[in-house]
């Protein structure tokens, strides 16, 4: 698609943008699964999210460092013993209620 259609479609409708911008920021599979599995979580380890996701260690990796640098996952890491934790930022957390919403959704329409 070219860039003046990408236009086109911004200046019909431009209340989408945002709603747009929001699924492309969260909306890959992966960062819904790490995401979603963080929201029932105070913190995880890296490898309890590799585990309780099946992401592996590259995919899970990139994801996290995608995630906290979107600002919706915080990274701690403890020296003794050497560990990374990951846990959601407000800002992640506030998705909580969206994940709610089309989980309902889902429920009734898939």
């Amino acid at each position: 698609m070219d860039s003046q259609t990408e236009n086109s479609h911004e200046d019909e409708n431009p209340g989408a943008c945002s709603v747009v911008e929001a699924v492309n920021e969260i909306g890959s599979e992966w960062r819904l699964i790490v995401l979603h599995d963080l929201v029932d979580a105070e913190e995880k380890r890296f490898n309890e999210l590799k585990r309780s996701t099946g992401a592996n260690s590259r995919t899970l990796s990139r994801v996290l460092d995608d995630l906290e640098e979107a600002g919706l996952v915080e990274r701690r890491v403890e020296d003794k013993p050497l560990a990374t934790y990951y846990s959601l930022t407000d800002s992640g957390a506030s998705l909580c209620p969206v994940f709610d919403e089309l989980e309902t959704w889902a429920d009734e329409y898939l």
